[in-house]
C-alpha cells in the first residue's frame, strides 16, 4: 500500500502555502474561550448567564445550535496538523490547552462524555425526535482529539476518547441493530465508523473493533455491493464519510468486503454518474442522477464538504492501487474546488487604484453552476457552517496528496511546489518540485522573456533530487487526464524516454544531484454537459473557467475546437502569464477567467454553443 509521507512534506512558495497561511491565521484568530464555551456550557461550568453575549459564536455554533461544539473538533484536528508542519508554537500551546480543559470537563461529567451536548440528544434520536445530528457532533470532537494524538503524540487527546467510547459500547449493548438502522436513516452519523477504525488500529481492542462494526450501515452498504444505484437523490454528505468507515475498515482488518463497498460507493458516486466540469458534484446537498445535469445547476451546486471528503474517498483508493483516476480526481477538485471555495484574497494593485488592504472571503457553502451566480461567503464567527469545519481541516492537509512512497518508488502525484524528505533502501533524500520559470524576468534581459511571444500552452515543474550518494529507486510523474500531446521528461536537460503505467510516467534509475523537467501539453478544451451536449464548461488545462457574465450566452463555433473562439486575454503582467481569457468572432464578446480567482463577480459557468452558420 502508499504512503503519503504526511510528515516529510513540506509546501513552498505557491497557491497551496498562501491558502494554508490564511488557514493558519483563521485559526489563530479563533479565541480559545469561545471553543470552549459549548463545552463549559454543558457541564455546568459558566454559571448562571441570562443574557445575550455577542463575543460567543454564532451560526451553527451559536449556544442555541443543536450542533453546537462542532467546529471545535476541526479545529483540534487542523491545528494538529498546522503545527506538525509549521511548529507555530502559539497553535501547539493553544491546541494542548484545550485538550486538557476537555479533559477537566470529562471528569466533571462523570469521567466519559465530553461533548458540547447532552447525551438526550441521542437518546432523544433513538425515541424519535428530532434532535439535530448529535452523533455527528460526537464523531468531530472525537476526531480532533484523536488527531492530537495520531499526528502530534498527545496523550492525554487519546486518554479522553479511551474514556468517551466506554459510554458508546454501553450505547451499542442497549440499542438493537434495528433501532441503530432507524437512527442512521434520521441523522447523519458523521465518521463514527472511521473513528473506531483508528481507534482500534491503535489500541487492537476488540471492543473498538466491535464498536466499528456496530457503526456500519448496512442499508447503504449492502445494496452498494450488489451494483445498485441507491445515491441518487440521496443528501450526499451523510454517506461519504460512511464510506470512509468502510475504507478504514479494509486497512485495519484486512476485509475485502470492506475494500468493495468503498471501490462500490466511488463507481455509483464518480464513475458511473459523471461530474460537473469542476470535478464535484451534487445539486442541494444530493447526488444527482447518473449523467443527468442540465436540470441541476443552481445555486447550491458542490457542497464544500463533499470536495473535501471526496477527495479524502479518492485518497484511499489511490493508496490502494496507485490509479491516476484517483489523483487526476483530487487535482480537479483542489483546483476548482477547495480553491475557489476557501480562503480568497483579492488583488492589491495601486497602480490600477484597488485597496491597498486585500479583501478576505473566507469560505463559500455551495459553488453555484447556474447562469449569472454569485458565490455566497460565509463570516468568520457568525455562520459557522459544517462547510467552515471542513474548510479548516482542507487547507492544513493539502500537503498529505502530493507525494507519495512504496518500497522503492516516489510519485509525484499533484504538481504542487513543495518538498519531500524520505528514505529509500537506508539512505535519505531531498526532492524538491517547483514550477518552471516560463515567464523570465522583465527587469534583466533573457531568453525566455525575450522569447515569449505568447502564453505557453503547457505546464512544466522542475523536480530535483539531492542525496548524499547514489540511491536507486523508481520515480513516477503523473501523466494527467487533459494532457494534450505526449508530456515531454528531461533529465538534467536531456530528454529521456519513460515507461507508461497507471497513468504514471515510470523512471528508474540512480539518483544523486539530478535535475527532472516534466513538460506538459494543454489546451482549452469544453466540458459538455452529459443529458444536454450543446451546452459545455470551458477548462484551460485542469482549470474550469468562469464567464464574467450575468446571464446565460448563445455562442458560435465548434466545441471540439473552442480555441476558433476562445483566446488568451490580458496574458501578461511583469514577469508572469494570467489566466485570462476571452471570446471573439461572436455577436458579443465577454471574459473568462479561472474559477477559483472569481470573488464578488457574477459570473457562468456552462455555454450553449451552436455550430458557426
Amino acid at each position: 500500500m502508499l504512503e503519503s509521507g504526511l510528515h516529510t512534506i513540506r509546501l513552498l512558495e505557491s497557491e497551496a502555502l498562501q491558502k494554508r497561511n490564511s488557514n493558519l491565521k483563521y485559526l489563530l484568530e479563533i479565541k480559545t474561550d469561545n471553543l470552549l464555551f459549548p463545552f463549559r456550557w454543558q457541564a455546568g461550568m459558566t454559571g448562571s448567564i441570562n443574557r445575550k453575549m455577542p463575543e460567543l459564536h454564532g451560526g451553527w455554533d451559536s449556544q442555541n445550535s443543536h450542533i453546537r461544539g462542532t467546529f471545535t473538533g476541526h479545529w483540534l484536528s487542523a491545528a494538529a496538523y498546522t503545527v506538525e508542519e509549521t511548529k507555530n508554537s502559539e497553535l501547539l500551546v493553544r491546541a494542548n490547552d484545550i485538550v486538557d480543559e476537555l479533559g477537566k470537563i470529562q471528569e466533571l461529567n462523570g469521567g466519559e462524555w465530553v461533548f458540547p451536548i447532552p447525551p438526550e440528544y441521542i437518546y432523544g434520536v433513538r425515541d424519535g425526535r428530532g434532535y439535530w445530528a448529535p452523533f455527528y457532533v460526537c464523531h468531530k470532537v472525537l476526531m480532533g482529539l484523536l488527531d492530537m494524538y495520531r499526528i502530534l503524540g498527545n496523550t492525554k487527546a487519546l486518554e479522553i476518547v479511551l474514556h468517551a467510547s466506554g459510554w458508546f459500547t454501553r450505547f451499542l449493548e442497549e440499542t438493537s441493530r434495528e433501532t441503530l438502522t432507524r437512527m442512521m436513516d434520521q441523522q447523519e452519523t458523521g465518521g463514527l465508523m472511521e473513528l473506531w477504525a483508528d481507534l482500534y488500529s491503535i489500541t487492537r481492542d476488540p471492543a473498538h473493533l466491535a464498536l466499528m462494526r456496530g457503526f456500519e450501515r448496512p442499508a447503504l452498504f449492502e445494496p452498494l455491493l450488489e451494483g445498485k444505484d441507491v445515491l441518487t437523490n440521496m443528501h450526499a454528505n451523510t454517506t461519504i464519510p460512511e464510506a470512509h468507515g468502510a475504507a478504514r475498515a479494509y486497512e485495519v482488518t484486512g476485509e475485502e468486503r470492506y475494500r468493495n463497498i468503498a471501490e462500490s460507493y466511488w463507481a455509483c458516486a464518480v464513475r458511473n454518474r459523471g461530474t460537473f466540469a469542476t470535478g464535484g458534484q451534487t445539486s442541494g446537498e444530493v447526488w444527482t442522477p447518473m449523467n443527468q445535469q442540465a436540470a441541476r445547476l443552481g445555486d447550491m451546486n458542490q457542497e464544500h464538504c463533499t470536495v473535501y471528503n471526496m477527495i479524502r474517498l479518492a485518497e484511499y483508493l489511490y493508496r490502494w492501487t496507485g490509479d491516476s483516476e484517483y489523483s487526476d480526481y483530487i487535482e480537479r477538485n483542489i483546483l476548482n474546488g477547495l480553491y475557489a471555495q476557501g480562503h480568497w484574497v483579492s488583488s492589491t494593485m495601486d497602480s490600477i487604484c484597488q485597496p491597498l488592504i486585500p479583501e478576505r472571503k473566507l469560505v463559500t457553502y455551495y459553488l453555484p453552476l447556474k447562469a449569472g451566480a454569485t458565490k455566497k461567503w460565509g463570516t468568520a464567527t457568525e455562520t459557522f457552517w459544517c462547510c467552515h469545519c471542513t474548510l479548516v481541516q482542507a487547507h492544513s492537509r493539502l500537503r498529505e496528496f502530493i507525494y507519495h512512497t512504496q518500497d522503492s518508488s516516489v510519485s509525484v502525484d499533484q504538481f504542487i511546489p513543495s518538498e519531500l524528505r524520505t528514505h529509500i533502501n537506508g539512505e535519505e533524500i531531498l526532492l524538491t518540485q517547483t514550477e518552471t520559470d516560463l515567464g523570465g524576468s522583465c527587469n534583466q534581459i533573457n531568453n525566455t522573456a525575450v522569447n515569449g511571444y505568447g502564453r505557453p500552452k503547457l505546464w512544466s515543474r522542475d523536480i530535483r533530487i539531492t542525496a548524499e550518494k547514489p540511491v536507486a529507486f523508481t520515480l513516477k510523474l503523473r501523466i494527467p487526464w487533459w494532457v494534450k500531446g505526449a508530456p515531454t521528461c528531461y533529465v538534467d536537460g536531456i530528454e529521456t524516454p519513460y515507461e507508461k503505467k497507471q497513468g504514471y510516467a515510470v523512471l528508474t534509475g540512480e539518483w544523486k544531484d539530478n535535475i527532472i523537467r516534466w513538460v506538459l501539453p494543454k489546451a482549452v478544451t469544453c466540458w459538455p454537459l452529459p443529458d444536454e451536449p450543446e451546452t459545455v464548461a470551458f477548462l484551460d488545462g485542469p482549470v474550469v473557467l468562469a464567464g464574467l457574465v450575468g446571464e446565460e450566452r448563445m455562442l458560435y463555433g465548434d466545441i471540439r475546437k473552442p480555441e476558433e473562439f476562445i483566446k488568451p486575454a490580458n496574458e501578461r503582467l511583469w514577469n508572469y502569464w494570467t489566466g485570462d481569457y476571452r471570446t471573439f468572432n461572436q455577436p458579443v464578446g465577454f471574459y473568462l477567467r479561472p474559477i477559483s480567482q472569481i470573488g464578488d463577480e457574477t459570473y457562468t459557468v456552462y455555454f450553449p454553443v451552436r455550430p458557426t452558420k
